[in-house]
């Protein structure tokens, strides 16, 4: 039997997006999957988006909803003392009760997490119908706990521009710091080979970057598949501010959260600098 794989996606202003993002993994050619909403209290109508979706899809198969009551965590089997009922259960919207950020948001995902594998993905990302199916098969076959994919820069309408950013065949530690190609909506993980510990997001900036480096500092080796199975949504506001930003919050992982020495710090940050600007040119 498939191993589900548990699809973690942050919710926070993302109502101009969360229809699609639901409806594309609904198109997975893969199909054992729990698709786990984290509204961070969003301030936009996602949750309310969603919650009709998942309303649409239970009359869809038969489930009077009208006497289900509302509730913060709604579809959480456990809480509700049953258990989980297929299709109605794939699709769970989470509400936190306050705004605490991405970090968080993904670490409750994690904590309520059915599958054997969690896969992280931004709600303005695409992944291509055949993106959990073909990494998860690139994970099996390479015996791995960790791997990612290539992916493709898109426009503010996720429309590839044809910049695919390619990716090693390994990835160390070591070679990590001085390169971030891990992009979060690539990222397939086996929990069976990976502590929850080490998976749990640090509430840092760039706390996913910081995350890739925790776990392979504990000995892993991360897996890339050199096949471009996601969009990166870039909307056509300038970056040159956010350059400045990215460059602080790099220097910043490297030294307080991996300690390093300044001397090795200067050598991954200008190395970093180096493939970061060959990245998007």
């Amino acid at each position: 039997m498939e191993e589900m794989v548990s699809i973690i996606v942050p919710v926070y202003r993302a109502g101009a997006y969360i229809a699609e993002t639901i409806e594309m993994v609904e198109k997975q050619t893969y199909r054992n999957w729990e698709l786990l909403l984290i509204d961070d209290c969003s301030p936009d109508n996602s949750a309310g988006i969603i919650r009709d979706m998942i309303d649409r899809r239970n009359r869809m198969n038969g489930q009077d909803i009208a006497d289900r009551p509302e509730k913060k965590n709604f579809a959480e089997p456990e809480a509700a003392g049953r258990k989980p009922e297929a299709p109605v259960e794939r699709i769970r919207l989470i509400r936190k009760e306050k705004n605490e950020g991405a970090a968080r948001a993904r670490n409750t995902g994690i904590e309520h997490a059915r599958g054997r594998y969690i896969a992280f993905l931004d709600a303005d990302d695409i992944w291509f119908p055949e993106k959990l199916e073909k990494e998860l098969a690139f994970l099996k076959e390479k015996q791995a706990a960790f791997v990612f994919t290539a992916y493709e820069f898109g426009n503010e309408k996720a429309e590839g521009t044809g910049k695919i950013v390619q990716v090693p065949a390994q990835l160390t530690y070591r070679k990590a710091l001085s390169r971030t190609v891990i992009f979060t909506s690539t990222v397939l993980l086996d929990r069976e080979k990976i502590s929850g510990e080490l998976i749990r997001m640090p509430v840092v900036e760039s706390e996913d970057t910081a995350t890739w480096w925790k776990i392979l500092r504990n000995g892993y080796t991360a897996y890339g598949l050199n096949e471009p199975l996601v969009i990166y949504r870039r909307p056509a506001k300038s970056l040159s501010s956010n350059k400045f930003v990215a460059m602080k919050r790099i220097w910043n992982l490297y030294r307080r959260e991996e300690k390093l020495a300044v001397p090795v710090s200067v050598f991954c940050f200008c190395m970093w600098a180096i493939r970061a600007t060959v990245r998007r040119i």
